[in-house]
């Protein structure tokens, strides 16, 4: 096994503990994100920080992109008293549709010989649309600039 797969397989357990905690079936792009942010990879760390986000600023994002999707609905946080989500007892083992669409983008633009932590940061963030793409917008975060952020950090690692 590879640094990446190991890298890759503690971030999408790691993202399943997420799921869990959101009582979600599956594991998504943004409980990958909760993952990456939460982890200890310098690079990562380093490019998400650059933008004021961590695990803490993440989630408070998700917690307005929630909120905000629910209101699109007509459905008002403030109005009803929402139970917390169910957790299951295991964390879900499945990816759903945006984490396989990260790692598809991985996939497609990278030799797997060539994968590092940076570039499941950049497959998470070149989703156009989406709970990542709105969540980052509601935390104010530039998501091109921090799209180039990450792509200039892969170029250095190459240089």
């Amino acid at each position: 096994m590879s640094a990446f797969d190991r890298y890759l397989q503690t971030i999408i357990e790691q993202g399943a503990r997420e799921a869990q905690e959101d009582g979600s079936p599956t594991i998504e792009a943004h409980h990958l994100l909760l993952a990456i942010a939460a982890d200890q990879e310098s690079g990562t760390r380093r490019i998400l920080g650059s933008a004021g986000l961590d695990r803490q600023a993440i989630r408070d994002a998700l917690d307005r992109e929630y909120e905000q999707s629910l209101s699109a609905a007509g459905v008002s946080l403030a109005a009803f008293d929402l139970p917390r989500p169910n957790r299951t007892l295991e964390p879900p083992a499945r990816l759903g549709a945006s984490a396989r669409g990260a790692l598809d983008r991985l996939a497609s633009a990278f030799r797997k010989k060539d994968l590092g932590p940076v570039h499941l940061l950049l497959g998470i963030l070149q989703a156009q649309v989406g709970t990542v793409p709105r969540a980052l917008a509601l935390a104010g975060v530039d998501q091109a600039d921090l799209t180039a952020r990450v792509r200039r950090a892969l170029t250095d690692q190459d240089a």
